[in-house]
């Protein structure tokens, strides 16, 4: 009777979120890759002509994707690192005992809360009309100049953003990370000498594992999906200069009316985002040190 009871209770929890997780996730996954497999414009009352591996071939060919997929990568490796360093510093600073430790961290957080279309424009004012200020009132117009007009600039730009916006909440995972460490271990490296960057990489790094695995997963994830911050910072423009994977699929797909091509790019989107994400994880996962 028991049993029966709780595989009812079960069966109450999972059922619709299975339900929903197959509804959202996995069928339109599917339908994604058998559309890859056709030349189509997405309109049903259009024929699908089946082209087998065409559309993934042909992306070998397309320099706009090679160089959005280039674009993304360099954006990923900059934004990865900045924004889990300034984390891991920004959740050091506020375990520190300073009297304002409560609202600097709620305004380190903060930004974590507006969505990326909203910072994008933000802090689209700021490399524009805000850096226009700057120049004339300094003088340094080679640094404080229109950054969204070079590309390499605007990829820069995009990268502070994503940082600002990401750092807050990687330094949430840290912060939960540094207070569960030990005191008796770090008061015994304290008495046998070590000075604060040993305790740091020696001690406090090591044990820290969990969280950067969860934090390096996190970023990596997001910096190849990104899409909000490159709408709303740059369209992807000067020239296309700073299009990234995700920006260059919805205009493929909803822009050119590729369906299939776009769904194509879309498949190996996510081989290439599952491979280096999991990678990561069994990577950092295998450097975990029990306590």
């Amino acid at each position: 009777m028991r049993n029966r009871k709780h595989i009812g209770v079960n069966l109450l929890f999972t059922v619709p979120l299975l339900f929903i997780f197959t509804t959202v996730v996995i069928i339109p996954f599917i339908s994604g890759i058998y559309y890859s497999f056709f030349k189509w414009d997405g309109i049903p009352a259009d024929p699908k002509v089946f082209v087998g591996l065409g559309n993934f071939a042909k992306t070998v060919s397309d320099t706009r994707f090679l160089t959005s997929a280039w674009h993304t990568v360099e954006f990923t490796i900059m934004a990865v690192i900045l924004v889990n360093l300034f984390g891991l510093i920004f959740a050091l600073i506020v375990t520190t005992k300073f009297p304002t430790v409560k609202a600097t961290r709620t305004m380190l957080f903060m930004p974590n809360l507006i969505g990326g279309l909203i910072l994008g424009y933000i802090w689209k004012f700021i490399f524009t009309d805000g850096f226009q200020i700057l120049s004339d009132m300094t003088g340094l117009h080679h640094v404080f100049f229109d950054w969204l007009l070079k590309p390499q600039f605007g990829l820069y730009a995009m990268v502070i953003v994503f940082a600002w916006q990401m750092a807050g909440y990687t330094m949430i995972i840290y912060l939960a990370g540094i207070q569960a460490l030990p005191n008796e271990i770090l008061e015994a490296s304290k008495v046998d000498g070590a000075n604060s960057w040993q305790r740091l990489t020696k001690i406090i790094c090591p044990l820290l594992m969990p969280s950067f695995t969860i934090c390096l997963f996190l970023t990596l994830a997001n910096a190849f999906n990104i899409y909000d911050i490159n709408l709303s910072l740059t369209n992807g423009g000067p020239v296309n200069g700073t299009e990234l994977f995700s920006m260059n699929i919805y205009n493929e797909i909803f822009g050119n009316s590729n369906y299939g091509y776009g769904q194509a790019k879309a498949v190996i989107f996510f081989i290439i985002v599952a491979v280096i994400t999991l990678t990561q994880v069994s990577i950092t996962k295998k450097r975990e040190v029990e306590m």
